[in-house]
């Protein structure tokens, strides 16, 4: 089956056909450093690493691409309540957002360039713009873009122009109400090292032209899919298309947008006050449980957080973590480069070429653990073997592999669950020896003890087999 995926610009589910047929540029707007992050920014951030994953899992070269915002009008408003110079202020909270993503397993980016870094390249945009009638310059350090002059300005987000909600000038400089900055000339205030010289007079760049111009620096005129949070639509996206292909330049040829993660149907922001930070979360779960639960619903619902959520992610994990580790004490552990190298089962494949569908994904993962519980259980050890190293190569697909380098070293001893495994098994095997000498007491002795203690039993053709209570 081929990959499927939404585009948002056509709003169809469409065939991925690369532009060059095994290679994938993919450009992730990444976080505005501002604030240290909070579950919702992490989001984006796992859903497109599920992609990554999949596309390097079936044989693609992944380029990725994941830009830093590191200078804005919050940035350099909350810099000085915080008594740091802003560039300080934003690399601590950069630094914070590259932690998270370590914790929850997301690869690193290809490239990660900084917005600051890239002066010169927003500079000849902006020169190419301007030279094409696209842009103006409305006074020193202030160029905007013409949306009056694309007349395709409103095609990704399927607006019409005089439709849309006029935008603030304080200024008075704009042509048309709609008209963005690309260039922005310094506030009363601002620090002096937070603006650059450039031929149309000193200042800092707008947020659009950020991205069309580091998008083009590491993937060319032309890439493959834009990606990013829904709210990141219109204006940002819209802008940054409108931009890039009034320059002349193909840009983006798939967009994809991911859902929120809502508390209370609201979206998780910091100016709500309903923000979760990781730092905080993670202190309370395993990153995995986080990962788990961020993963487990697809990319573009949105993430309804609640006091279930943790919760619920922790008990699967558990049930995925605690096979695997039982699994492999009795017939041993296939090494990453075996599990990179299992093919999946053709269902979960399926599920993941339907637009990443990651719920009906792990549907296939959880039948394969009820199967491995039910063989280990009875003690069969080939078709053990056969679902650890199944389940290990779906979950490593997802960036939840429980075995891989990043979960059995990240802040887990497992010694405890593969005790707990030893202890059940061995209650287990003496209600069998009991129930085959028709002592039925004892049996029924051992079976409410491990019910008292939140281990379910179920007794089948093949033998009992256990599971955490509510275990699906």
């Amino acid at each position: 089956m081929t990959l499927r995926l939404f585009d948002s610009a056509t709003r169809t589910v469409r065939d991925f056909v690369p532009l060059v047929s095994g290679q994938v540029g993919i450009y992730l707007c990444g976080a505005t450093v501002q604030a240290p992050p909070h579950v919702g920014h992490l989001r984006s951030a796992v859903a497109f690493d599920v992609l990554v994953r999949w596309l390097r899992r079936t044989g693609h070269r992944v380029t990725l691409v994941r830009n830093v915002t590191d200078i804005d009008d919050k940035i350099l408003a909350k810099a000085p309540q915080a008594g740091r110079p802003w560039w300080a202020f934003a690399l601590a909270n950069e630094r914070a957002f590259t932690a998270a993503y370590d914790a929850l397993g997301v690869l690193p980016p290809d490239y990660e360039p900084r917005a600051t870094g890239h002066v010169p390249e927003m500079v000849d945009l902006m020169r190419t713009l301007v030279e094409s009638g696209h842009a103006y310059q409305a006074g020193p350090g202030d160029v905007y873009f013409d949306v009056r002059s694309w007349p395709r300005y409103g095609e990704l987000t399927n607006q019409r122009l005089d439709d849309m909600v006029d935008t603030p000038d304080e200024g008075g400089a704009k042509h048309d109400p709609h008209d963005f900055a690309l260039w922005k000339s310094p506030k009363p205030g601002e620090p002096a090292d937070a603006a650059w010289d450039t031929p149309f007079g000193r200042g800092r760049p707008g947020w659009h032209l950020e991205c069309s111009a580091m998008s083009r620096r590491y993937l060319g005129d032309a890439f493959d899919i834009h990606g990013g949070g829904l709210d990141l639509r219109f204006p940002h996206h819209e802008n940054e298309q409108a931009q890039s292909r009034a320059a002349g330049y193909g840009f983006a040829r798939y967009w994809l947008h991911n859902g929120w993660v809502t508390q209370g149907g609201a979206k998780m922001s910091k100016s709500l006050g309903n923000s979760l930070l990781v730092s905080t979360v993670l202190t309370q779960v395993p990153a995995a449980v986080v990962r788990y639960a961020l993963t487990a619903v697809q990319y573009r619902s949105m993430l309804e957080w609640t006091d279930e959520t943790l919760p619920e992610a922790a008990a699967a994990w558990e049930r995925l973590s605690g096979f695997v580790v039982r699994a492999g004490e009795r017939v041993g552990q296939p090494d990453d480069e075996a599990v990179a190298g299992t093919a999946v089962p053709a269902d979960f494949a399926a599920a993941l070429d339907d637009d990443l569908n990651v719920p009906a994904a792990l549907a296939v993962v959880h039948e394969v653990l009820r199967t491995g519980n039910s063989a280990l259980a009875r003690g069969d050890d080939e078709a053990t073997t056969t679902a650890l190293a199944g389940l290990r190569a779906m979950l490593d697909a997802i960036g939840l592999d429980p075995a891989s380098p990043q979960w059995r070293t990240a802040g887990g001893d497992d010694r405890a669950a593969r005790a707990l495994g030893a202890l059940i098994d061995a209650e287990i095997a003496a209600r069998a020896a009991a129930r085959a000498a028709r002592d039925f007491t004892t049996a029924d002795a051992i079976r409410d003890r491990l019910t008292a203690a939140g281990i379910a039993v179920e007794d089948g053709r093949d033998g009992a087999r256990w599971s955490l209570a509510g275990e699906a």
